[in-house]
């Protein structure tokens, strides 16, 4: 599905609860990689799954046992974007390639645990102080923000890069 250039490639996988219909999904994901700086014209799989898959991923990927609430693999180097508040010095920018078919430039791939929403949300965890009280939909209009923000570079490793990080993600999920 496409939200303006953005193609989003949105997969839900069998028993993930739909929370959002998939266009406000898409206009959530479309947003924070505008905010994020992607190049126009660009494309992301997003994947909605649940706690199993986020799990397995988890430990595939990122050597950690135990689900996860997203996860982000980004295509391209944090030097792509623009520098953002906080981050460290980058190198050279990379030259950015297009698919010779599509004119498009695949970002990456986000995969999101509709459980973790909705036990986030119930919990009263919510929002990135955790204890924000809102629907299991914010949660993952989060989620999906947070995934796309990792995509186009954002990171929350040192205090300051997630002091930006968070104040993005709350202004974009005020719109």
């Amino acid at each position: 599905m496409y939200a303006g250039d953005r193609r989003i490639d949105l997969v839900v996988r069998p028993g993930a609860r739909r929370l959002l219909p998939d266009a406000a999904i898409a206009r959530t994901a479309a947003r924070a990689l505008d905010a994020g700086e992607a190049p126009q014209g660009s494309s992301i799989a997003l994947v909605l799954s649940d706690d199993a898959e986020l799990a397995e991923l988890n430990e595939a990927h990122m050597g950690h046992g135990g689900p996860t609430d997203v996860l982000s693999f980004p295509m391209l180097p944090p030097e792509a974007f623009p520098p953002r508040p906080g981050a460290p010095r980058r190198g050279r920018v990379p030259v950015i390639e297009r698919d010779a078919r599509t004119g498009r430039v695949h970002l990456g791939d986000i995969a999101v645990s509709v459980d973790r929403a909705i036990d986030q949300a119930e919990a009263g965890r919510g929002g990135q102080t955790g204890d924000v009280r809102w629907s299991a939909a914010d949660a993952l209009r989060l989620l999906v923000t947070h995934g796309c923000l990792h995509i186009c570079g954002w990171d929350h490793a040192e205090p300051v890069e997630e002091a930006a990080m968070r104040a993005l993600e709350r202004e974009l999920l005020r719109a």
